[in-house]
């Protein structure tokens, strides 16, 4: 398997690394749920996933927002979505990276997401069938996440 570069580079003693690769979620998606929990303290940050995938709290679109309908509760911005798959999945590598920081010896009460990034995966391509024997393209995106954890 090959070397993983993370995107952020601190005290390795004091931080817990975490990566999900090539997930089958949205990139853009991913991109904003990462700049909505990123600094959070952990405990704050599993809660807040955990509101979205129950449809509860709603995840800003500030960027990817075009024809993004209004949602309540999301405060300073308008638009927003809940994407449930793409918070499942953030979380699924949030939690790994909080049973690294265990496994490390850190306080799991006091840490905080010092980086979290999503980068573009590869996409795996697919066809649909069409009418008279032709095909449209039906392709899969994928994703990468960062997360480093540290003490704060």
């Amino acid at each position: 398997m090959a070397k993983i570069k993370y995107a952020y580079t601190g005290d390795e003693e004091k931080t817990a690394k975490a990566v999900g690769r090539s997930l089958k979620i949205s990139p853009k998606h991913a991109v904003e749920i990462c700049n909505q929990i990123r600094g959070m303290k952990i405990e704050n940050a599993k809660e807040y996933l955990e509101e979205v995938i129950q449809m509860k709290k709603a995840v800003p679109f500030r960027r990817h927002n075009k024809k993004v309908g209004h949602k309540r509760g999301i405060e300073g911005w308008p638009s927003g979505r809940y994407p449930v798959k793409a918070a499942k999945q953030i979380l699924n590598v949030l939690i790994n990276a909080e049973a690294n920081a265990e496994y490390k010896g850190l306080d799991t009460e006091s840490l905080r997401i010092k980086h979290i990034s999503s980068h573009r995966g590869f996409v795996i391509r697919g066809w649909t069938p069409r009418a008279f024997g032709r095909a449209s393209p039906f392709n899969t995106p994928t994703t990468h996440i960062q997360i480093i954890l540290g003490e704060a």
